[in-house]
C-alpha cells in the first residue's frame, strides 16, 4: 500500500524521506508541495492527501467542523514565538500593553498557530488584553467554515502588513518577519525569552503535526500505529546527531532543539501524548480563548485511537 504524503523535509524525518527508514507494511509516497501551507488548505477542502503534516490550530478547527482526518501525536514542528511580533522603530510602543487599543497584523489567517501562540505569549507574559486589540489578517483561513470574533478586521485588498506597519497604521504585525528590514522585535532579546519562558513554565509550543484520513484509518486498524512507529525510528535518528553534536552545518532549527535539549535534558521533539498533555492543553486554552474553538475538545479526542498510549 502507498499513502500519498506531504510532509516538509526536515530532521525529524529526514531519514523518512531519504528511505534510510521504510515502514514495514506500506509505502509514504511522498509529494513535494513548495509552499507546505497550501497542502494544509488542499487537505482541510479537499481531503487530497492520505497523510499530511498539518499546523496544530488549523487541524483544531477542522476536526470542530468534522473534517473526516484525524492526528498522530507525531509533533514535528516545535519553536517558539516571542520574535514573531514586530513593530516600526519609531512606534510609540513602550510595552506590549500598549497594543491594548490598536490594530494589529497577522500573516495569513487569524487562525494561524504563530498568531495564536504569539497572542498567547502577549497575555500570559505581559498581561495584554488580547480583546482589546483589533487583529488585521492578510489573507483568509484554511477552514473556509471557520468564523472570526468580532475584533478581527481583515485587510484590504491591496494593502500590505508590513508597510502598514512601517507607515505605523497597524501597531506591530505577527508573522512576517522583518520585512522591509528596519522592523523590530517587539519582545527585546526575543530568542532567550523563549528559552527563558521554557525554564520558567515549561512554555514548549508544538507547531505541526500528522493527519490521516478516517476512511485510510478505518480501512487499516493497524496503520496509525506503523506511522507513528515510523516517524519515530525517523526521528530518533536525529536526536542521536543531535545529541552527538554529528550534524555538519546546524540550521537555526537544530541549534534551538540542541538548546531545549541543554535546558530541559531531554529529548527536545517527545512524540505521543503523555509527554506533551501539557502543552497540548496549554493551546487548547489560547484557541478557547481567542474564541477559535467554541467546545474545548478532550485531548484524546483529537488523537487516533490505537495511538494514545504511544510515545517515542
Amino acid at each position: 500500500m502507498r499513502l500519498r504524503t506531504v510532509t516538509r523535509t526536515q530532521g525529524n524525518n529526514r531519514a523518512l524521506k531519504d528511505g534510510t527508514v521504510t515502514p514495514k507494511r506500506f509505502d509514504f509516497a511522498f509529494e513535494d508541495v513548495p509552499v507546505l501551507v497550501d497542502a494544509f488548505r488542499r487537505m482541510v477542502r479537499g481531503l487530497e492527501f492520505d497523510v499530511c503534516e498539518m499546523a496544530m490550530t488549523t487541524y483544531l478547527c477542522a476536526k470542530a467542523q468534522g473534517k473526516p482526518f484525524t492526528a498522530l501525536p507525531i509533533f514535528l514542528v516545535r519553536g517558539f514565538h516571542h520574535g514573531a511580533i514586530v513593530r516600526a522603530p519609531e512606534a510609540a510602543i513602550g510595552d506590549p500593553k500598549d497594543l491594548e487599543g490598536r490594530r494589529v497584523g497577522v500573516n495569513r489567517g487569524y487562525t494561524v498557530t504563530t498568531g495564536v501562540w504569539a497572542r498567547g505569549v502577549l497575555q500570559d507574559e505581559y498581561g495584554v488584553d488580547l480583546g482589546k486589540v483589533t487583529w488585521v489578517p492578510s489573507g483568509d483561513e484554511h477552514v473556509a467554515e471557520y468564523r472570526p470574533p468580532g475584533n478581527v478586521e481583515p485587510l484590504q485588498p491591496g494593502e500590505s502588513l508590513a508597510d502598514l506597519v512601517a507607515a505605523g497604521e497597524l501597531a506591530a504585525a505577527v508573522g512576517i518577519g522583518s520585512s522591509p528590514p528596519d522592523l523590530l522585535p517587539l519582545i527585546p532579546d526575543a530568542t532567550e525569552a523563549g528559552f527563558a519562558a521554557l525554564r520558567r513554565r515549561g512554555h514548549y509550543p508544538i507547531n505541526h503535526l500528522v493527519v490521516v484520513r478516517d476512511d485510510v484509518l478505518a480501512a487499516h486498524p493497524g496503520l496509525a500505529v506503523d506511522v507513528f512507529d515510523a516517524f519515530v525510528v525517523a526521528k530518533n535518528l536525529y536526536v542521536d546527531r543531535l545529541r552527538r553534536d554529528a550534524i555538519e552545518a546546524p540550521t537555526p532549527t537544530d541549534l534551538m532543539y540542541r538548546r531545549v535539549m541543554e535546558i530541559t535534558g531531554a529529548d527536545p521533539l517527545p512524540y505521543g501524548i503523555a509527554p506533551n498533555r501539557a502543552v497540548v492543553d496549554e493551546l487548547i486554552d489560547h484557541a478557547m480563548s481567542q474564541r477559535i474553538l467554541d467546545t474545548r475538545p478532550t485531548v484524546e479526542s483529537l488523537f487516533a485511537e490505537h495511538t494514545l498510549d504511544l510515545t517515542g
